[in-house]
């Protein structure tokens, strides 16, 4: 990904090479993207939908851990899991993103993570920011053991 000096811009680019395949070149990382073989691809990587509920659950995730951290809690375990529901009608659609935020660790006050799952929901997360008006996004909060 290419930035511009003031982070005011950014670009991928995403390369064909062969079938359904790409080749992206994040940050000068690689990202094969693929479609499944019943879909005329080879199943090299994962396709674009997923994708973009790794970015969700990335950013958001990544947000949340640095806020509790500002709060001096840190988990022992934290992971998001990020279910979605599609249309059912091309173009196939998310309607419904549903966020776990999963923790494990000694004091954990729920008020806190509530907080700072909502900070990240609601103003610091740009994916959220950017997905909030065309999809529906829940979320909760689960203690492991």
């Amino acid at each position: 990904m290419q930035k511009n000096k003031d982070m005011g811009t950014q670009s991928v680019n995403i390369e064909w090479t062969s079938g359904m395949a790409f080749k992206a070149d994040v940050n000068g990382f690689n990202v094969i993207i693929d479609a499944e073989e019943r879909v005329g691809g080879k199943d090299q990587g994962p396709p674009p939908k997923p994708l973009l509920l790794v970015s969700l659950g990335g950013c958001t995730g990544m947000d949340v851990i640095s806020i509790l951290k500002k709060m001096r809690i840190e988990p022992t375990y934290f992971n998001v899991v990020v279910e979605s529901e599609l249309t059912d009608e091309h173009p196939k659609h998310f309607k419904h993103i549903h966020l776990i935020y999963e923790f494990k660790g000694n004091n954990l006050p729920m008020e806190q993570l509530q907080k700072a799952i909502s900070l990240s929901q609601e103003r610091y997360c740009g994916v959220s920011a950017t997905l909030k008006n065309s999809v529906e996004i829940t979320s909760e909060i689960r203690i492991l053991s």
